[in-house]
């Protein structure tokens, strides 16, 4: 650690963190606005226990940054925070859109509908050769053709992220105690460059789970208005992770100054300033105020007086008629978070296990089968050895005498 680069740290330290918290408090208060107004109209749980999931990214990045760029050492714990909750937040946004479809059942009833559009408009033989293709090539290729598998790998994708992302934080805990870890040093003999590429393979995999899944269902999906939805949740899961990566390399070639605190301060104090500009855009991205309004027919029982009218039409005529609807009564803050905690939670936990299943069967199914081609060879060997001993018996006993 040269002079030069802890006089620059020390330089920059203090305006950083006056700028940083700046940005911070006005992205904390904007996001807990925005929380606040979903959980006061919860009308619509399915979605919106989500969406404050989701809301919930910019005040934990913006807390545990300008804690991190206040006092570096508490930059991995804090590092692990955000690692995990950006992993919930990911399984939170595909989950949402999920509930803007209708539910689990609705997406497989859709997805398989639109799996039979390309084989009714294609001929017979076309169909027999995209069945010969794996579901792999499928999901990569042409996600539209396969139905239900394709919510099942969006779901297994989304979930492996969230699994692994939490383990390799605490693994990350744990070599940094045993000194192994080096955070931003590409040397074999550290833990950095294997996680960054487990990581980074695991992270795109999700991405690209969502993107296929986002292709199939977006014009389901126009009334939420999902592109602007999904960009701005990529821009904070993905950029902020490509970013500090791009810093760990400029500083790790000299292009950047290489000492850890200003490699994990720079990464904060930008972090600061994104979730302010995510907190104003989650405003309009993920507004409440379509869930300050009901439609008439879920409100229960509303007097009113009604009365017919005969209504004429020329030739040609339209009659548009609109559902009534009524603003939604406040609800309790208290029971709205205990809906997403509780609720939320069992479906995590039901969606991991179910994950966990699907990873082990494949599993399972190689270790069987390794263990069954090994015990074949064993019989083999077996057989062979005593086809050998029988062969040389047999010759032994049908040598002629000698005359």
């Amino acid at each position: 650690m040269g002079v030069t680069e802890t006089s620059t740290y020390r330089d920059l330290h203090l305006p950083s963190l006056i700028i940083g918290g700046s940005f911070a408090a006005v992205a904390i208060c904007l996001s807990l606005f925005s929380i606040l107004q979903h959980l006061r109209f919860y009308t619509n749980p399915a979605e919106q226990k989500w969406i404050v999931s989701v809301l919930f990214m910019v005040p934990v990045y913006a807390t545990e940054s300008i804690i991190s760029l206040s006092n570096s050492k508490f930059s991995l714990p804090c590092d692990i925070l955000r690692n995990c909750y950006e992993a919930f937040a990911l399984y939170s946004f595909g989950s949402y859109l999920v509930a803007c479809l209708g539910g689990e059942r609705r997406v497989v009833e859709y997805l398989e509908h639109e799996s039979k559009k390309p084989l009714l408009e294609e001929g017979a033989n076309e169909s027999k050769k995209k069945k010969k293709k794996s579901s792999f090539w499928k999901f990569l290729c042409d996600p539209y053709v396969l139905g239900r598998e394709l919510f099942v790998i969006e779901k297994f994708g989304l979930v492996q992220y969230m699994i692994l992302k939490t383990f390799c934080a605490f693994l990350t805990f744990l070599l940094e105690l045993l000194g192994v870890y080096g955070d931003g040093e590409f040397k074999w003999y550290y833990g950095y460059p294997y996680i960054v590429v487990v990581l980074n393979f695991s992270q795109m995999w999700a991405l690209f789970c969502l993107v296929q899944f986002y292709n199939v269902t977006h014009e389901r999906l126009k009334e939420i208005k999902p592109l602007a939805k999904f960009i701005s949740f990529k821009a904070i899961v993905f950029a902020t992770w490509w970013q500090g990566f791009g810093i760990a390399l400029l500083c790790y070639y000299g292009i950047l100054p290489k000492e850890g605190r200003f490699q994990n301060g720079l990464q904060d104090f930008l972090i600061c300033i994104e979730m302010a500009i995510a907190a104003v855009a989650h405003l309009f991205v993920f507004p409440a105020e379509p869930y300050h309004y009901i439609p008439i027919s879920v409100c229960g029982k509303i007097t009113a007086e009604t009365s017919k009218t005969e209504v004429k039409l020329e030739e040609g005529g339209l009659v548009e008629t609109t559902e009534t609807q009524v603003e939604a009564s406040g609800t309790s803050i208290k029971e709205s978070v205990q809906d997403i905690v509780i609720d939320g939670g069992q479906h995590v936990v039901k969606d991991v296990v179910l994950t966990i299943n699907q990873a082990m069967g494949p599993v399972e199914k190689g270790v069987t089968k390794i263990q069954d081609t090994i015990h074949q060879k064993l019989l083999d060997s077996n057989g062979k050895e005593e086809t050998e001993v029988t062969e040389e018996v047999t010759v032994e006993t049908s040598v002629p005498p000698k005359e």
